[in-house]
Parts: C-alpha cells; sequence; structure tokens
C-alpha cells in the first residue's frame, strides 16, 4: 500500500518576498525572552528570579501542575526582568546573554540502548519536552499518557514559511538519534511526512514511515496529515514535533547539550532582502529585520510566524518558542471607497465574482492585513469545505464551539483539531469570524471539563 498523502482540498497563497536560500548569522542578540503564552495551558513556576546568572539549557521555570516538566534559557547569561500582568501572571522572563556561551551538561544517552522511561525522563531534565505537543487540545504532550503514534511534517506548504528541506540541511545525525528516541515512546508508529517532489533529510532516516506528500495548503499541516493516516478518536493520544525541534533534541542526546539555535526565514513583502538567519529562540526580532532593508517607520505588520497562523509582534519584540520564520507586510489599515463594488485584479480569493486570481494562478501577491470587511453572522456558503481537506464539517465544529455543546464538539472530531487547521478557513470566511481563536477557545473548554 502507497504511503503517498494526496490532497486536493486547500489553497496556496501565493505572496511576494520568500527568503532566498543563502543563510547567515544574525546580528548577536543582547537581549532573549522566554514567554509562557508560548506554552498553552502551562502556568509558570519561577526556579530563578531577577540577578540570577544561569547557563544555556538551565531550568528557569517549571509547570505549576507538573513540576517535571521544565521551561530553560536559550542562552547563558542573568535574567534582567521578569514582567508580569494583571493578577500578577508572568509575562516573559528576560535574559542579558554572556558575549561567550556556556552550556549546562545534561550528559550524553544512547539512544539505541536507552529505555524508553530513560528518553523520556533526559527530554524532562533538559527542558526538550515542551517541543513535544499532542492532539487532543494542541498542548504540551503528557508524558504520563503513552501516544499511539507520532507525527512529524517535514513539509512546509504555508504562505512565506521557511524551506525545512533547506533548514534542515546537514542535520542528518542528529535527525537520526532523535527519531530513534521517539520510536522508543510509543508503541505505534513515527509518521514522518516530506514534500514529494523535495529533498528533505528525513526522507532517509530508519525506524519511521515515510509519507511523501503532495497539493495545495494545508497539506503540510501535520493535523491533515494526522488525518489521513490515523485520525484521532475518543480515548487517543497522538504527538507531534516540528522538524527543526528534532534537530535541538538530537543534538542534546548526541552532546548533552541545549543548543537553541534555530535558521529562520525572513519573508514578506516589506523585506528587500528575504534570507535565511542563524539564531536562537527568543532573539530580539530587530536582530533580524532593521538591517535587512525594513524602515522603522514603515506601516508594516511583524508576524513571528507565517501569515495565516503566526503572531504579531512589536518591534522590540522576541522570536516565539516554535517558529522558525519572520514575516514582515504591510499593515492594512486603509480602506478602499467602494472597494467592494468594482473589479478587483491584486487580491487573492476562492470567489470568481468581481476577483480575477484565478486567471493567474502563479501570479504573486503583495497582501496586507486588511480583513476587506467586517464582522457578522455566519454565512453559508459552501467556501470552507473547499480548502479544508479534513474529513470534519468546519462549519458546524466552529458553531458548536461557539455555543459551547460537549456533546457535539466530542461527535464532530474536536479531538483531532488544533487552531492552525482552520486558518485557510478563517482567510476565506466572508463573515470575517475569528476561525482560529473559536477553536482555541473550544479546546480550552474541552481541556476544562473532559481533561
Amino acid at each position: 500500500m502507497s504511503n503517498d498523502i494526496k490532497i486536493k482540498k486547500g489553497l496556496d497563497i501565493k505572496l511576494k518576498g520568500t527568503a532566498e536560500a543563502a543563510k547567515e548569522n544574525a546580528i548577536i542578540s543582547n537581549f532573549f525572552s522566554v514567554r509562557p503564552e508560548d506554552f498553552h495551558s502551562v502556568i509558570p513556576k519561577l526556579i530563578a528570579k531577577v540577578g540570577t546568572k544561569v547557563k544555556a539549557g538551565e531550568p528557569i521555570f517549571y509547570d505549576k501542575s507538573n513540576e517535571a516538566l521544565k521551561f530553560v534559557s536559550p542562552v547563558s547569561g542573568e535574567i534582567i526582568d521578569i514582567p508580569r500582568g494583571e493578577k500578577r501572571k508572568i509575562l516573559a522572563v528576560k535574559i542579558q546573554a554572556d558575549k561567550e556561551q556556556s552550556y549546562q551538561d545534561n550528559g550524553k544517552l544512547n539512544v539505541d540502548a536507552a529505555k524508553a522511561e530513560d528518553i523520556k525522563a533526559h527530554l524532562l531534565a533538559s527542558g526538550c519536552w515542551p517541543f513535544i505537543k499532542q492532539r487532543p487540545y494542541d498542548v504540551i504532550a503528557n508524558p504520563d499518557k503513552a501516544p499511539k503514534a507520532i507525527f512529524v511534517s517535514a513539509y512546509a506548504s504555508a504562505p512565506l514559511v521557511a524551506d525545512l528541506d533547506f533548514t534542515l540541511q546537514g542535520k542528518e545525525a542528529e535527525l537520526q538519534a532523535a527519531v530513534t528516541a521517539l520510536t522508543k515512546l510509543t508503541e505505534g508508529q513515527v509518521h514522518i511526512s516530506v514534500g514529494k517532489n523535495g529533498n528533505s533529510p528525513l526522507a532517509n532516516v530508519s525506524g519511521a514511515t515515510i509519507h511523501p506528500v503532495s497539493g495545495p495548503h494545508p497539506s503540510g499541516n501535520v493535523g491533515t496529515q494526522i488525518n489521513k493516516i490515523d485520525p484521532v478518536n475518543k480515548g487517543e493520544v497522538v504527538w507531534t514535533v516540528n522538524a527543526q525541534d528534532l534537530v535541538i533534541i538530537g543534538e542534546l542526546l548526541l552532546t548533552g547539550k541545549f543548543n537553541a539555535e534555530r535558521i529562520v526565514a525572513l519573508a514578506g513583502s516589506s523585506v528587500k532582502k528575504p534570507r535565511y538567519f542563524v539564531t536562537k529562540l527568543g532573539a530580539e526580532v530587530a536582530s533580524m529585520i532593521y538591517d535587512n532593508g525594513v524602515d522603522k517607520n514603515d506601516n508594516i505588520r511583524i508576524i513571528s510566524g507565517n501569515v495565516l497562523s503566526g503572531k504579531q509582534v512589536q518591534p522590540d519584540g522576541f522570536l516565539d518558542y516554535y517558529s522558525n520564520t519572520i514575516t514582515v507586510i504591510p499593515e492594512g489599515n486603509d480602506y478602499e471607497f467602494f472597494g467592494w463594488n468594482k473589479p478587483v485584479f491584486n487580491k487573492v480569493s476562492t470567489s470568481r465574482a468581481l476577483t480575477f486570481s484565478w486567471l493567474t494562478p502563479k501570479k504573486e501577491y503583495d497582501l496586507n492585513t486588511n480583513t476587506n470587511g467586517e464582522h457578522r453572522a455566519f454565512v453559508t456558503t459552501g467556501t470552507y469545505e473547499e480548502v479544508f481537506p479534513l474529513d470534519i464539517y468546519p462549519m458546524q465544529i466552529l458553531k458548536a464551539c461557539m455555543y459551547q455543546d460537549l456533546d457535539e464538539m466530542e461527535a464532530l472530531g474536536m479531538y483531532e483539531v488544533a487552531p492552525e487547521d482552520f486558518a485557510l478557513t478563517e482567510f476565506v470566511c466572508v463573515s470575517k469570524q475569528p476561525h482560529q481563536d473559536i477553536i482555541r477557545k473550544g479546546l480550552d473548554l474541552m481541556l476544562k471539563e473532559i481533561g
């Protein structure tokens, strides 16, 4: 039986500003930030305080509900600030980096000889466990519940996102070590999806089932691949790991060092020279964007992640923990007079009414953040189903989340979805509903009520 995954439903949004396949070291960031908001449902309990000196890979806080789940510093340096919000909520841990980096030694681990419990304990103690997430609920995996399978997507289909075939080059040893470790954490299979016409280093790893993927976005989303390979039913758990996070896990197993290095794509139509930078998790965004043709005075939006599901960050903000892309596009706070009532040639649309993007499928667009409409009640158009390849009814599950019907959410397949799976339906939504936020709130409700 073929392992190919062929996706027919979806939409490729071709935008200007794809990163050139060339990388360089980013300006060394003086400050780094680890933000608990990047780890959904985690309540942080501080280990270190302001003034504490830490090594790269040294724990700085843990999850209040699970003390074994530790979060570590990406660099060595001094903790200079721990800003707080309402009710003393910890917003970030800010670190001033040393010029000469030092690393905490977690010890090497022979993954070929190690048992599952040894690997699990090693990843928890070293701060690598947060890279493993789970479905249902799209949160950090519960180490006490074994998954029926583990999924890795090494194929990126979202607009302007980093090319994983390029960023993973030369990391074959680390990738193999990480995959070998993952195979011992499940009684099922480790499924790795790669581009059918690509050249991924992960295509040649041993111990995993490789799935060549083809088709429009969201073919690269791990949720799409789970749905086509081994859907999640009630009572079941699967784990997911980002492809670039495998490199950090593998290096830790081989060397004992938590090396938070990441190759990040700086992309978008507001960047004059889009390309790749070698930096670290939590680095200052400014260390990459302002020396690359981005004007501080331009009316732009900076996104940590891709344009469909990334997080907006301020110019003095930081790269989030799971992103490998920084996208810079024009801010869409200007409006066209009677823009709804005239032919449109410079926007992407799935409709052929007054829009003509279907005539030029290879054209790259310079889009901004304008939603081109206002929030209104759901309108039944059938548009969602055209771009949603999962075997789930998208409008029905969104409505079930809005009126908080847990039984209906279960029956409609809520256990296997994540907010990013609804990024495209949100993009094409004529009602301008915040689909990803609706799904996130629905998952949070299920986590609280069902667990």
